[in-house]
């Protein structure tokens, strides 16, 4: 399913089969060119869209649900997602009730502390965009999504939303990850606003990699890239990598306080610093945040609040 303009390229939307029609996990985006693929999709494989029973989606951002109502005034079918990106889509939609005239996107950032990663990821368009569909049903971590005669467990693996989840199809030996397990990248994962105490995401996405880790599969559909098999093994390797960056990060503190844009300017990027643009810094600087808050949590650095500058420091 393609996303426009956006450097992920696609998402990968999967139909399972019932007796009462398919089950999507994610929609894909909200565009033309993205229905078009789903309709021609689902009907190399005999399906119409108009038969779907059900979407699940893996989190709520616009490029797994963003076609989620579209397919549902299209079949009646119902859509479901965890119960914390629920409530993140009602607030999203409270917003836009109370102030038409302001982007659902900008609004939310501010009344749910959402990042731009949050609302499409790095490099997303920026036009206006509805926000996702409300879902019918909400799921909780363990709970059997209404796939008839399959076993499509709910595994809730918050970090890169606060409700993401991974679906593990018991009966067909697979996994299916969101972005949240990807094969060769790892998701954005930020703290927004940057001083927020009350939220890990970090800390949350570290703990989900160990649970997820355990669940016994033999193939991983991700929602970008491709298929892969060895889920513990890429765990073991995003684990990994993050814990590299808050050596990173680490090594850039020292007992003088440090403000978050310098230590965020101070990492490195796969783009130089000098060369990203405003929104490409404020995400990197969001990833910063939220890595800080774990070290926070470690005990090797402090906050100072400084006449309502935020600065850290070596403990």
């Amino acid at each position: 399913m393609p996303i426009p303009g956006n450097p992920l390229a696609y998402t990968l939307v999967y139909a399972l089969e019932s007796p009462r029609g398919p089950v999507l996990v994610d929609a894909g985006w909200e565009h033309e060119d993205a229905w078009a693929a789903l309709k021609d999709g689902l009907g190399a494989f005999g399906m119409d869209i108009a038969d779907v029973h059900g979407v699940v989606v893996t989190h709520y951002h616009p490029d797994h649900a963003g076609l989620a109502g579209r397919v549902r005034e299209t079949s009646g079918a119902w859509v479901a997602m965890h119960r914390d990106d629920a409530a993140i889509v009602r607030l999203f939609r409270e917003v836009v009730e109370q102030d038409a005239d302001r982007t659902w996107e900008l609004a939310a950032m501010r009344r749910a502390g959402a990042g731009a990663d949050e609302l499409g990821g790095p490099g997303s368009p920026r036009e206006h965009i509805d926000p996702p569909a409300a879902p019918d049903r909400e799921l909780d971590d363990g709970e059997l999504v209404d796939l008839p005669g399959r076993r499509l467990r709910t595994v809730w693996t918050p970090g890169h939303s606060p409700g993401h989840i991974c679906l593990h199809l018991e009966d067909g030996d697979r996994i299916f990850t969101g972005d949240h397990v990807l094969p060769r990248i790892t998701p954005h994962i930020g703290l927004y606003p940057y001083d927020r105490t009350d939220t890990d995401p970090l800390g949350d996405y570290l703990a989900s990699l160990g649970r997820v880790a355990t669940v016994d599969a033999g193939e991983v559909l991700p929602a970008h890239q491709y298929r892969f098999a060895g889920l513990a093994g890429r765990t073991g390797e995003i684990i990994a990598h993050h814990e590299e960056r808050l050596a990173e990060l680490t090594g850039l503190l020292s007992p003088a306080p440090t403000t978050l844009w310098e230590l965020a300017a101070g990492l490195r990027w796969r783009e130089a610093w000098a060369d990203m643009g405003a929104t490409a810094k404020r995400m990197a600087t969001g990833e910063a945040a939220a890595h800080l808050l774990v070290l926070e949590k470690r005990g090797v650095a402090r906050r100072l609040d400084e006449g309502g500058t935020l600065r850290f420091a070596l403990r």
